[in-house]
């Protein structure tokens, strides 16, 4: 299959090879209503019509932030598209128990479930060489396709742009969106205290950081800490003013879930064990720290690795933060 080159008529050259890959029948769209899905969207309308595109959503329930599930629909209308959703919370909890696993998650719950709900329909895909699941994915496998699998970020807003994609933002990050449960930098054994607590503290920052007519490049709150202890790691890129700071930790020490809140405001080591694959997996580990970790925190951070025996552990657990 011929890879696509960015400029001018990619949009074009994309639905032409849509629909030959289609063959015209009908497709569905795993959809998030962010940039990525959202333009291979619209590539599928231009390309095979509106009737034969079913947008398929898997929600996350507390995980899922409420501007997106507003953007979900939003999108939707926008594009004109039919739009089913799914719940996949409890799913959730099963695979995030050995650990943070956004991989594992998008593999077998998101694309698993609309798989199953496209019913035999070809189902088309987001992934792209700017996230990790579209580097190691394929362009063309097992009933999945994703058209934008050569692309990165730039060249996929370049097509949003040719397309006339307006894309909302939720606010958490100016690349990449999504479900709160990725700060979750634990394993989730008890969903109403370390999920109550990633998905409350998340939702709170970005209300108050709103009401304050702040607008943030990235703006999350990482849970680390004990299984026993739930510390939260305040991330705010630019950094906010100290009375904005002050409000969001006067805000976020109302939850209870919550043992220990500070902004990250420097450089910050960070002291995590890793479960017996990760542990003697060196780019496993490389990764983890400069790919899963390091982009989502508002200043440098090391990584002082502990590996640990413990069978279930299946990825890695972040037991404290010092700065330094």
């Amino acid at each position: 299959m011929r890879v696509p080159m960015a400029g001018p008529g990619l949009a074009g050259n994309l639905t032409s090879e849509i629909r030959e890959v289609a063959a015209g029948e009908p497709v569905a769209v795993a959809f998030s209503g962010g940039l990525d899905s959202s333009v291979v969207a619209a590539l599928a309308r231009d390309a095979l019509g509106a009737e034969r595109v079913l947008l398929v959503t898997v929600n996350m329930g507390q995980y899922a932030y409420r501007r997106g599930n507003a953007i979900v629909l939003e999108m939707a209308d926008r594009l004109g598209l039919q739009q089913r959703c799914l719940l996949g919370q409890a799913r959730q909890h099963a695979v995030q128990r050995g650990g943070p696993a956004c991989n594992r998650c998008a593999r077998e719950i998101k694309l698993g479930m609309v798989k199953a709900a496209a019913s035999g329909r070809m189902v088309l895909t987001g992934s792209n060489r700017s996230d990790t699941w579209g580097q190691m994915g394929l362009r063309l496998h097992d009933g999945y396709y994703s058209p934008l699998l050569d692309l990165d970020k730039p060249q996929i807003r370049e097509l949003a742009c040719e397309l006339g994609l307006e894309i909302p933002r939720i606010g958490e990050h100016w690349g990449r969106e999504g479900c709160k449960l990725k700060h979750l930098l634990k394993p989730l054994i008890n969903p109403d205290y370390h999920g109550r607590a990633v998905a409350d503290a998340n939702e709170v920052l970005l209300e108050v950081l709103a009401q304050a007519g702040f607008a943030a490049d990235l703006a999350n709150v990482k849970i680390v800490g004990p299984l026993r202890r739930n510390m939260a790691l305040v991330n705010v890129q630019p950094e906010p003013p100290d009375a904005l700071k002050a409000a969001v930790l006067r805000a976020l020490g109302e939850l209870a879930v919550l043992d220990e809140v500070w902004f990250v405001e420097g450089p910050v080591r960070l002291v995590v064990k890793a479960g017996p694959a990760l542990a003697g997996d060196a780019a496993g580990r490389y990764w983890v720290a400069h790919g899963r970790l390091a982009p989502d925190f508002a200043h440098p951070i090391e990584v002082e690795w502990k590996p640990s025996p413990d069978g279930r552990l299946h990825t890695f657990h972040v037991l404290d933060a010092i700065p330094f």
